[in-house]
């Protein structure tokens, strides 16, 4: 598995720019072209990994019509088919979702709008940290860390309480549609996993207060790089919450490590794209991995990706479901979800997995 990207060695001379100066790489990347990028966001050490794109077509395909469907055994073909996606990929599309392609372009394109604005318009929602209810920023943790990362960020938390921007017009109606579609989706799918896991359907919601959950909102903007050998949009790192359901333009950059090996996503017209996150990983046991992904960069498109966040309750406590270890070793620590930040961050800022942190022995 790839280690934490570190500092890259050059003896060309680019601008002595750091991430503290530069508060947005769109504007940044407008005004200087293709000049050689700051050396503080070198992140790519020997060049690229090799990528195993004979495995993108591998990636699983979950019908979610099949999964919502009354007939018994199409809807029991379907849990396994996704109980499996969990436990060897960590990473699945989910085609037939319900929410209409004109919502999705809608989103997109209003948040195409809002990376759009002048600087100075979104000044407002500067990024004051993780419990801000609106903050937009660039990189990845620039506050901690050693090497910076080509995006610029929109974050947002949606739920149990909606927050969003009030520009561009339309864009505040739009994502609270959006949202509440996806969360809807993401509770079925937490469903069908329970199922999967040989618990009742409600079981993990339950245990993990999903309906009183938390929902971070994401739009991700990855501007051409002028050399994107030597940057990366965003490191090798996981998710927090139980599922991350993503949606991106045409344009690739999301990879996956499956089997200690670089894979790219190639996402099916207007699917989506979901993550077992950490807490899923926790809950289960182990059972289903949270998965390792990086987003890589190009010289020619800006990349836009709107991942959903969609977790526990932050006052529960969230380990391994009883049920599941009745006849096994806990592998996981108990912690509050919203504890489980503060070790995030902390666990970030050392160049660690936090599920290392959570591990027990």
């Amino acid at each position: 598995m790839a280690s934490p990207p570190t500092i890259y060695a050059s003896s060309s001379k680019p601008p002595k720019l750091h991430a503290s100066d530069i508060g947005s790489i769109k504007a940044f990347a407008d005004a200087n072209g293709l000049s050689p990028i700051p050396s503080s966001y070198y992140s790519i050490v020997e060049g690229r990994d090799d990528v195993a794109d004979h495995l993108a077509s591998s990636i699983p395909v979950i019908d979610f019509s099949l999964l919502t469907s009354d007939h018994p055994q199409l809807h029991a073909n379907a849990v396994s088919q996704l109980g499996k996606a969990c436990a060897e990929w960590g990473i699945f599309m989910v085609t037939n979702h319900g929410i209409s392609e004109k919502l999705m372009e809608e989103v997109m394109n209003k948040a195409h709008e809002f990376h759009n604005l002048p600087v100075e318009e979104k000044k407002e929602f500067g990024d004051k940290g993780p419990w801000a209810p609106i903050r937009h920023g660039t990189s990845f943790l620039p506050q901690g860390e050693k090497v910076h990362y080509w995006r610029d960020h929109l974050k947002v938390l949606t739920f149990p309480q909606f927050n969003f921007p009030h520009k561009p017009p339309g864009f505040k109606e739009v994502a609270y549609d959006y949202s509440r579609k996806i969360r809807a989706v993401a509770r079925t799918l937490l469903q069908g996993i329970s199922e999967s896991l040989g618990l009742e359907s409600k079981a993990l919601m339950e245990f993990t207060g999903f309906d009183s959950g938390l929902q971070v909102f994401i739009v991700n903007l990855y501007p051409p790089c002028p050399q994107p050998e030597l940057a990366l949009g965003l490191p090798p790192h996981t998710d927090q919450g139980l599922l991350t359901l993503l949606y991106q333009n045409g344009i690739g950059g999301l990879q996956v490590n499956h089997d200690d090996k670089w894979i790219n996503v190639n996402p099916l017209p207007n699917c989506l794209i979901v993550n077992v996150a950490d807490q899923l990983e926790v809950v289960s046991n182990g059972k289903y991995k949270s998965i390792l992904h990086r987003a890589i960069l190009n010289n020619k498109h800006t990349r836009m990706s709107i991942p959903l966040l969609n977790g526990p309750k932050l006052e529960k406590e969230i380990g391994p479901v009883p049920e599941l270890v009745e006849k096994e070793e806990p592998l996981y620590k108990t912690i509050k979800y919203r504890d489980y930040f503060q070790v995030q961050q902390q666990a970030r800022l050392a160049n660690k997995s936090v599920l290392d942190e959570l591990r027990l022995n």
